[in-house]
């Protein structure tokens, strides 16, 4: 099985990089963040004539996530069990079982700054999640991927001097994810296809990308009997490049048998 997640920053406006991603590289399950669309917006048609199944929640022109399948797609779950909203719950998460096993697409709030109320609704979001996770991590294997808007360490950004009193960093961010993993899921590390870093984000400012000044932000959690099968993870950096891209790059993760 090969799977993936992917920031698209704009499903309308990335399709047919998508498409041409999703013909090239072949995962069997795709998650998708900030898709931009609402649910009936999403281009499924398209992706269907790839052999894709689609589920979607989106809002319009903010957030949106969605699970693309090849391999079934059942028990389909628009958001979760107490999840905050700002002030009403967001397109922030979906999840559906796909081969066996559960994959959720998240894309969590980015915070914007320490003392903004949206971090505390971050900080808020990612404890709801984790509650959320326990049942669906003793119901069976189960994969958490997306779009975090959390460096888990100082490794995971460029130069972590120039993000001090910013969002993406801070010890009660890091302190959420740590909570997550704490229920028995692990971080599934992806190698880099260029330099040292797996980073995943760039912002679009002339030379950050081709500098390597990025974030490792996108991330892909797992269950044991999922992570214990992992043969091979990368950073897609190719998709980052050329016309009009997403600012994230996709992981690609391959599982045996």
């Amino acid at each position: 099985m090969r799977f993936a997640t992917w920031n698209v920053n704009s499903v309308k406006a990335r399709l047919p990089r998508l498409l041409d991603w999703l013909a090239g590289t072949a995962p069997d399950v795709v998650c998708l963040q900030e898709t931009k669309v609402t649910a009936d917006g999403f281009p499924e048609r398209e992706v269907a004539e790839l052999g894709y199944a689609t589920a979607a929640y989106g809002q319009g022109r903010w957030n949106g996530v969605a699970v693309l399948s090849r391999i079934g797609l059942d028990d389909v779950r628009r958001g979760f069990a107490g999840e905050p909203g700002y002030p009403d719950p967001e397109a922030r998460a979906i999840s559906a079982r796909c081969g066996g096993i559960r994959f959720m697409s998240v894309y969590v709030p980015n915070g914007r700054t320490p003392d903004d109320p949206h971090y505390t609704y971050k900080l808020q979001w990612l404890a709801a999640l984790r509650d959320a996770l326990v049942p669906d991590l003793a119901d069976g294997p189960l994969v958490v991927a997306g779009d975090y808007n959390v460096a888990p360490t100082d490794a995971d950004v460029w130069d972590v001097t120039l993000f001090a009193g910013s969002t993406h960093v801070t010890p009660p961010e890091r302190a959420a994810l740590a909570a997550i993993r704490d229920l028995g899921l692990a971080d599934v590390p992806a190698r880099p296809l260029k330099g040292d870093h797996p980073f995943t984000y760039w912002d679009y400012r002339a030379g950050m990308f081709h500098q390597n000044k990025g974030m490792r932000i996108d991330l892909v959690y797992g269950s044991a009997d999922v992570t214990g099968r992992v043969s091979d993870a990368y950073v897609d950096r190719e998709a980052r490049k050329g016309k009009g891209p997403s600012d994230h790059a996709p992981i690609v993760v391959d599982l045996t048998d």
